[in-house]
């Protein structure tokens, strides 16, 4: 099962004068890694380099930002990809510190950052979600509404017409035991549309 985690760490190394500052944390995507990187920049504007890497399905992203090519980025991502996390980004600040490290030593110095933080870092599993809908008569909404909030589900939206139309967020585990109960419990008196699937940690 794919892991995220539930709030950022850091971790920091000092190896041959040079500091290395690392971040884990979750993000939806990479537009919001991105601003990530760019908050980091602002807030570290004389660091020699901001690498990162990120792993977040199709949108997954490696960056050396400077230093030689497959020396940062990628270490970075497979430190990541090792753990089976998804949604995850890592962020590795560097401040040269006038002595050279080598591919190797670089190399090592990115993957220690990513992995100290990581081994701190409280790790949440991502649950399926899914979203539903149902049409139900007057007479039934208090019925649904309970069972909704017995079900662990998030009312998205309500509608009141002809019929109530109620739009719900819950885990794809408990749409199944949901929908038995409510069409026992109506006597086949709900109209169900099952719409998307996303993940939340």
């Amino acid at each position: 099962m794919p892991l995220s985690l539930a709030s950022p760490v850091h971790s920091e190394l000092v190896i041959k004068k040079s500091r290395f500052i690392g971040c884990v944390q979750a993000v939806a995507d990479r537009a919001e890694a991105q601003q990530v990187v760019a908050r980091l920049w602002a807030e570290h504007p004389t660091a020699t380099h901001v690498c990162w890497a990120l792993l977040a399905g199709g949108q997954s992203a490696a960056v050396d930002d400077g230093e030689p090519s497959g020396t940062a980025g990628r270490p970075m991502l497979e430190v990541l990809r090792r753990q089976d996390l998804e949604g995850v980004l890592a962020t590795v600040v560097r401040y040269h510190g006038g002595v050279q490290l080598g591919a190797g030593g670089l190399v090592r110095a990115y993957t220690d950052s990513v992995a100290q933080a990581l081994l701190k870092a409280e790790k949440v599993p991502i649950t399926q979600h899914c979203t539903a809908s149902c049409r139900v008569p007057y007479a039934l909404e208090g019925l649904l509404r309970r069972e909704l909030d017995a079900h662990g589900a998030q009312l998205l939206d309500v509608a009141h017409g002809d019929e109530v139309r109620v739009t719900f967020s819950l885990p794809d585990s408990a749409l199944a035991p949901l929908q038995t109960r409510l069409n026992d419990a109506a006597h086949g008196r709900i109209a169900w549309t099952t719409e998307e699937a996303h993940g939340e940690p």
